[in-house]
């Protein structure tokens, strides 16, 4: 919501600058996304002026050379373009050194062969409005000479503020207002909505105009009528104001539209009557496939679910969200049916997002407006369209209002409040605070009651409302920053959080640094990874293409963010996630989003992952040394270690990672598959504009857990008797795993062997052409003897045995 603070402080002055407002109101809950500047810079040099004398440029047709008396002594000439340009005006001028609103600066410049000593000012040249097909032209009483920032708000500050669904009062610049005035107690000026406009006629609305309404979908719809209306432009205070909050000045009566909308959050609709066929207007909600072409050119198609409001030929507007050509106001229009309903929000909410059509109105309908409202929108209206159009109003208003809502009562106990804030807050202060708020409170027996108002009825609903409302204008900084008492709770981790801590600090002591990626993805980045023809989870209503689906791995978030890293100069890293995913548990329906009944489609996994690009920072003495399969299986051994999981690479992968560098993680106790190890192909890697080899994991740390907890902690003795230490070389095939050689040595040295350990891969001539030789160092170990040499020979016996059944042989 943007808030220009020249009007914020027309209804409530703190005396301070717009900054430090903007500070208070942050500090109660109504936070300042950004303050922008608007308008001319330095106003100094901004003047109102008289045009003395105004005669054509001699040597061009459409250039005025004019005499302006801007109360310096001697009048300035100025070369003036615009055709509305004439002696006797009061205008507005800019002086050389006077700042614009694009930066730059005006001097004097020679036109055609005339100096010009300044500017006459148009709308657009000090950012009031966008007209530039002629000059400003002051009401005549405006003395000669002033500054013009007194007479017109030429510069001005803009509160962009973040509004939270539960507050739409601050949708509305006086909404705004009331909360400065609570928690600064500078006066507020009454509010606009509260005088009306004086009618005149003996004829009635609803003479004009029938209304029928469907009170499923439209909780009250108010209309007035308005005759011998005059379209035009709007004054330029209503345009600066439009201006500044971000809309463009159209005509005057659209302008109080939207107006009013910016000053009480209450959107309105202005109809051209004459153009309403049939003489009246029907709520309902729209037939399958019915169309209509909406303001902005476009036609839509609506369901059965959509709320229109139709004339008696079809629809003319789509509720709370944008009008039809229809019934559009023009400049021929003169009779306008003026529009103030409340809708039902979710069903706004649910029609914005089907439609792909967000909106002014639909942004504070969908927030859930108070009947209350609308009426109040009406009179500030009434008074504009007599005041700026200078219409005649027809007497009473159509009001639709078949379930009136009585107002709503909240009790606050102060021992409540004092227990839930920490302290003691004084009875005085709070009954301050409530009043300003617009709450009304009186004293009842202890209690403080309250009358909640119906532009916070939405937010204050019961006490805890009430009692933050309190906190935030006393001040949340003066709260007592203490633990709440809980004598009988004794808090704890679970197994799994001290699983998922070990493990996750092991990684942070080994350099790597933590990633927090969005749960959702795209589709194009599991296309990216070859996975797109695997089941994935897809939102039905996702705030982007590029977050539509449940992350089924947590590798696409590590991958953005080593991008980003990358694109910023940074890319060496190590990160890994723990975090959630998410898979299909039952069959999906096209869109993907599981089916129907109620059921849960989601199987939310935890999981590990890790992304390389380097396995070792380098220093003076020894160069960086790149991620790796290798540098990646280490953290695997590391983490599953931590977690006193046995397991083994076997040579298998997923789409994305390299062929011939990636394993399956299988946990040895029950054959499971618990994850992938690798490095990812160089064209995946391609993809997010990775250069160089990318290696990591990702397992599966529910799985993990279930392993961890059904373990059983074997007590091994140590035994005093010495080890028999053997090396020896295989020669295998190229292509046979080293794991394969391993485990045929392990299962020729029985359990009397009780390690091996590979420690290099030779390939050479002297191992021949397709072949390659692993050392191998084994220890042999009796727990109750000392082993002979005959004992150790015979195992070495079995273990080549074993080899040979692999295709493997005993280097001599």
């Amino acid at each position: 919501m943007r808030v220009p603070f020249s009007w914020l402080r027309s209804y409530c002055d703190p005396g301070r600058p717009a900054q430090h407002v903007a500070d208070r109101l942050t500090m109660a809950g109504d936070k300042l996304e950004r303050l922008h500047r608007v308008g001319v810079g330095d106003v100094a040099a901004f003047v109102t002026g008289r045009v003395v004398d105004a005669e054509r440029h001699p040597d061009a047709d459409r250039l005025s050379v004019c005499k302006v008396d801007v109360g310096r002594g001697e009048p300035q000439t100025i070369v003036c373009g615009a055709p509305n340009v004439s002696a006797g005006q009061t205008v507005a001028v800019a002086l050389p050194g006077a700042v614009m609103p694009d930066g730059s600066t005006l001097g004097e410049a020679k036109l055609r062969g005339v100096v010009s000593s300044g500017m006459i000012l148009a709308e657009d040249e000090v950012g009031i409005g966008e007209d530039h097909l002629g000059i400003m032209v002051l009401d005549g009483d405006v003395p000669v000479g002033a500054p013009l920032a007194e007479h017109l708000p030429i510069a001005d500050e803009v509160l962009e503020l973040e509004v939270t669904p539960n507050r739409p009062d601050l949708m509305g610049v006086y909404g705004v207002a009331r909360d400065l005035h609570a928690v600064t107690a500078a006066p507020l000026a009454e509010d606009p909505t509260e005088a009306d406009a004086e009618p005149r006629g003996a004829d009635s609305a609803d003479e004009h105009i029938s209304i029928e309404i469907d009170p499923e979908i439209c909780l009250r719809f108010t209309a007035r009528v308005f005759e011998d209306v005059k379209i035009g432009p709007s004054p330029l205070w209503l345009k600066q104001r439009l201006t500044a909050a971000g809309q463009r000045p159209i005509s005057n009566v659209v302008d109080i539209t939207n107006y009013v909308m910016l000053n009480t959050a209450q959107p309105l609709h202005a109809f051209d009557l004459d153009e309403v066929r049939g003489g009246g207007i029907v709520v309902r909600r729209a037939a399958d496939g019915e169309r209509m072409v909406t303001l902005d050119g476009t036609e839509r198609a609506f369901t059965s679910e959509m709320a229109l409001v139709c004339d008696a030929e079809g629809p003319s507007g789509i509720a709370g969200i944008m009008g039809g050509q229809v019934s559009e106001v023009s400049d021929k229009t003169t009779r306008v049916l003026m529009e103030a309903a409340t809708w039902v929000g979710p069903n706004i909410m649910r029609t914005s997002k089907a439609l792909g059509l967000r909106s002014e109105a639909s942004a504070r309908f969908e927030k859930q407006l108070h009947p209350e409202q609308a009426i109040r929108a009406q009179r500030l209206a009434a008074r504009l369209m007599v005041d700026l159009c200078e219409a005649r109003m027809v007497p009473s208003a159509v009001d639709m209002y078949p379930r009136p809502l009585a107002p709503r009562s909240v009790e606050l106990r102060p021992e409540r409040m004092a227990k839930l804030l920490g302290t003691v807050v004084p009875a005085d202060e709070v009954h301050g605070i409530l009043d300003r708020l617009g709450f009304e409170p009186r004293d009842d027996d202890g209690r403080v009651s309250v009358t909640v108002p119906p532009w916070r009825d939405s937010d204050v609903q019961r006490e805890a409302d009430l009692i933050e409302e309190v906190a935030h204008v006393y001040g949340l900084d003066k709260l007592p920053t203490t633990l709440p008492a809980r004598r009988a709770a004794v808090g704890r981790l679970t197994p799994n959080q001290r699983l998922h801590r070990r493990v996750e600090d092991l990684l942070r002591d080994r350099g790597l640094g933590e990633c927090i990626a969005y749960s959702f993805t795209s589709p194009r980045a599991l296309e990216r990874l070859r996975i797109a023809d695997q089941p994935a989870l897809r939102l039905e209503n996702p705030l982007s293409e590029e977050q539509s689906v449940m992350r089924p791995l947590l590798l696409p978030g590590l991958l953005d963010a080593a991008h980003h890293n990358a694109a910023h100069g940074r890319p060496a890293l190590a990160l890994f996630e723990s975090a959630h995913v998410y898979r299909p548990s039952g069959p999906l329906d096209r869109a993907g989003t599981g089916s129907p009944g109620g059921a849960t489609p989601a199987l939310e996994r935890h999981h590990l992952a890790v992304l390389q690009t380097q396995a070792l920072p380098g220093g003076w003495r020894s160069e960086p040394r790149p991620a790796d399969f290798f540098s990646s299986r280490a953290l695997v051994e590391a983490v599953l270690e931590a977690a006193d999981i046995a397991w083994r690479p076997e040579s298998a992968g997923q789409p994305f990672l390299h062929p011939g560098r990636a394993a399956s993680v299988v946990a040895a106790a029950d054959e499971r598959d618990i994850g992938w190890v690798g490095e990812l192909h160089p064209s995946v890697a391609a993809e997010w504009d990775l250069v160089g080899p990318v290696a990591g994991f990702e397992i599966d740390m529910d799985a993990v857990a279930e392993l961890s907890e059904g373990a059983e902690r074997v007590y091994s003795d140590v035994t005093s008797f010495p080890a028999v230490l053997q090396d020896i070389a295989v020669v295998v095939a190229d292509e046979t795993p080293a794991a394969a050689v391993l485990a045929a040595v392990r299962g020729g040295g029985g359990p009397l062997l009780a390690g091996v350990e590979l420690f290099d891969v030779y390939r050479g001539e002297q191992v021949g052409e397709g072949e390659k030789s692993l050392a191998l160092r084994l220890e042999f170990r009796a727990r109750d003897r000392t082993l002979t040499d005959e004992e150790v020979a015979s195992l070495r016996s079995a273990i080549e045995a074993g080899l040979a059944e692999i295709g493997g042989r005993l280097r001599g």
